[in-house]
């Protein structure tokens, strides 16, 4: 597959910080809290059905305090709609604790010790920093590797070597191009049946496969 241009590169750029320069998650949260259990659960899991999950979620276990102590089948049923609920809820109970433990029951908004959380990788630690704070980082979820590829701004075969890719070529405003690449994946370059006609970045496109990282 034939990769853009320097010049294509910064079109497309410039066209999608445009076009989504006041784009947010579409996942609901009050606090960084909120947020980092929502992206946590988000995981292999549309944010849609994290949605309708965690208000109940947040209700019982408002902040890390109360789900540091949560008892782990009565979390396991709150959140048995999402995908790989069982990993997830251990996972959220360890993080609490670790928050609580470690860092005062805050969240730290710092990549190096929101990693050390259970359940927290880099992606997941990029998506709140990015989120939270407009932290010039990217983060690769399916939505961005497949428009990445489709684009020609990367043909690595790995989510970690595509950010990588996506950084180098973009270099600032990450934030924005993340979001926006997240919810034109979402709404316009789907992983099938693209809606070509309503695409915006036609002129730039490689390819219609449906890319996926290995």
């Amino acid at each position: 597959m034939k990769l853009s241009t320097k010049k294509e590169i910064s079109r497309i750029k410039a066209i999608f910080i445009d076009k989504y320069k006041n784009a947010k998650t579409e996942l609901n949260y009050k606090n960084a809290y909120e947020l980092l259990v929502s992206v946590m659960l988000s995981a292999q899991c549309t944010d849609k059905r994290v949605n309708i999950i965690t208000p109940s979620l947040f209700e019982a276990y408002p902040d890390t305090t109360s789900l540091s102590c949560a008892n782990l089948e009565s979390l396991k049923t709150l959140i048995q709609s999402c995908s790989f609920f069982n990993n997830k809820a251990a996972n959220l109970i360890k993080m609490a604790k670790s928050v609580e433990k470690d860092f005062d029951g805050k969240i730290p908004l710092d990549e190096e010790k929101l990693v050390t959380l259970a359940g927290v990788g880099q992606k997941t630690a990029h998506v709140v920093m990015i989120e939270y704070k407009g932290a010039n980082l990217m983060a690769v979820d399916t939505h961005v590797f497949r428009t990445s590829h489709r684009l020609g701004l990367s043909r690595s075969k790995t989510v970690q070597k595509t950010e990588i890719d996506l950084t180098k070529a973009f270099k600032d405003n990450l934030d924005i191009l993340h979001q926006g690449m997240v919810l034109f994946g979402r709404y316009i370059c789907t992983a099938k049946n693209p809606k070509c006609e309503e695409c915006f970045l036609g002129e730039f496109c490689k390819s219609k496969q449906s890319f996926k990282p290995n």
